[in-house]
């Protein structure tokens, strides 16, 4: 096999700090069928191993500002020049204190996105248009920091309408100077999705939680052709492991400059590299 420098772009380590709930068993057994070890405490070394072995030079890993998680931090802590951190936790409804928490993270962490799920928080009532994001819209875009919101149905027996792609359209007009990226792909709505990214400079799509080779045909022409700075690699370890979706994504035949931008560049551009405001104005006016 072939070993290419790898971003892995979101990686879960918390997953042994606490009882799942019932939904996320349900994931596990029925959506994904994964292992009972899914869910147990990890292991640096052995992360470490993993990455190594299928050429994955950084992972992200989540942090949940309501659920902090211990692990994440001791990993950062320990190899800070492998991880870094992406947040989700913050309280929309109750946005000013849980924005002002965020903001001081940023400041003190190696934080390089925060995300939400829209089917995951309030039962599925808001969409992305919805003004009770704004807040976190706002604030994202004035740190120049990424934020990555679940599309597509969802895997758990939860409300998946709110995720439809299509709610971005909104979003994206109204927030040009925010930098936004599609998680977890977007089943059903591929085609929509990738509408999308043609018409937006500052959206992205990553393709955590779906195996390359279930990718549907018309991302991957995309991604040949007019998205070769718009896709983005993540495994959403461990639900699928790199050893797993590194080989497949490898296996693809893609051109190697759409490789090594998915697995690698287009990360690097869009999560690693903060813009300075003057670049922010700049794809504004594109």
């Amino acid at each position: 096999m072939t070993v290419r420098k790898v971003i892995d772009c979101l990686a879960n380590v918390h997953f042994g700090e606490r009882e799942q709930p019932s939904w996320m068993l349900k994931v596990r057994d029925d959506y994904f069928k994964g292992p009972a070890s899914l869910y147990e405490q990890v292991d640096l070394a052995e992360l470490l191993g993993e990455m190594d072995e299928n050429g994955v030079e950084k992972a992200v890993l989540m942090y949940s500002m309501a659920k902090p998680s211990n692990t994440a931090l001791k990993f950062v802590e320990a190899r800070p020049d492998r991880f870094s951190l992406a947040l989700n936790g913050v309280d929309l409804l109750h946005p000013v204190s849980s924005l002002r928490e965020l903001d001081a993270l940023v400041n003190d962490l190696p934080v390089v996105y925060t995300t939400v799920g829209p089917s995951f928080w309030g039962d599925g009532r808001y969409p992305p248009t919805d003004a009770v994001y704004y807040p976190l819209y706002y604030k994202c875009a004035e740190l120049g920091l990424p934020l990555c919101m679940n599309t597509g149905l969802p895997g758990p027996p939860i409300p998946g309408e709110v995720q439809n792609p299509i709610y971005l359209d909104r979003v994206c007009y109204r927030f040009p100077e925010l930098r936004l990226c599609m998680i977890h792909g977007a089943d059903p709505w591929w085609d929509t999705a990738i509408r999308l990214l043609m018409k937006y400079e500052n959206l992205r799509l990553m393709t955590s939680a779906w195996s390359p080779k279930r990718l549907p045909g018309s991302l991957l022409h995309f991604m040949r052709t007019r998205g070769k700075r718009k896709v983005i690699f993540g495994s959403d370890w461990p639900v699928l492991r790199m050893h797993r979706v590194v080989p497949e994504a490898l296996a693809l035949e893609l051109p190697d400059d759409v490789l090594d931008n998915y697995l690698y560049n287009n990360a690097e551009e869009f999560f690693f590299t903060r813009p300075s405001v003057g670049d922010r104005a700049g794809n504004q006016e594109r």
